[in-house]
């Protein structure tokens, strides 16, 4: 799975967020996205009906490939495995976690904002993380010192990520992709605007390839 990710995500480097509480507003959210280019989607675990969602997505689609973002423990690392999840994204590391994923395969992006907890990262043998909350670490220029040190390492920048910034964030080399929210704007969702989605998610897939030719 690892590798098939990571090739998707070197032809659309941007992994939209879905925060969802209805599970076939999810479906929709997610194949908009999926007609816009953006084959690689992450629920976040912000509501009480997020596993259900992804869940759905994960059922209820083709072509995409599903994981679960805000993941914070073990047994919810474990549940959203069980029902669908291709791949984990935390707001921060937990050497348990990790652990967990490293054990089952299952890739993570634990997320990192400092050079020790980058270390830490290395140190349990992962070589990707997220970086998180990018805009408010420090952003590009942060990104760009802790590249230089941890050669090894890249990164998904998310938080604070936009349109306008995305393809400063994809420059720098070791960027494997960026995770945003800006892709799934909740007004338009509410409204139905499916279109709206699809249209967002073009853009960006435009912006990833004038970033990385």
């Amino acid at each position: 799975m690892e590798q098939e990710l990571e090739a998707r995500l070197a032809n659309a480097p941007v992994v939209p967020l879905i925060g969802a509480n209805d599970t076939a507003v999810a479906v929709e959210t997610a194949n908009a996205l999926n007609a816009g280019g953006l084959g690689v989607i992450e629920v976040v675990l912000r509501t009480d009906e997020a596993v259900d969602c992804m869940e759905a997505i994960a059922k209820q689609t083709s072509g995409l490939i599903v994981g679960a973002g805000t993941v914070l423990t073990v047994a919810q690392a474990e549940e959203v495995v069980a029902r669908g999840a291709q791949f984990i994204v935390c707001p921060g590391l937990v050497d348990a976690v990790a652990e967990y994923c490293l054990k089952q395969n299952v890739p993570l992006y634990a997320g990192t904002m400092t050079a020790g907890e980058v270390q830490r990262a290395y140190a349990l043998g992962l070589r990707t993380v997220k970086f998180f909350p990018a805009s408010l670490a420090g952003g590009v220029p942060m990104l760009k010192a802790l590249s230089s040190v941890f050669r090894e390492m890249r990164f998904m920048p998310t938080g604070g990520v936009s349109a306008a910034n995305l393809a400063d964030f994809l420059a720098v080399p070791s960027v494997i992709a960026c995770g945003g929210s800006w892709l799934t704007p909740a007004d338009e969702i509410a409204a139905g605007n499916y279109d709206a989605i699809t249209k967002l998610a073009r853009e960006a897939v435009a912006i990833g390839r004038q970033a990385r030719p």
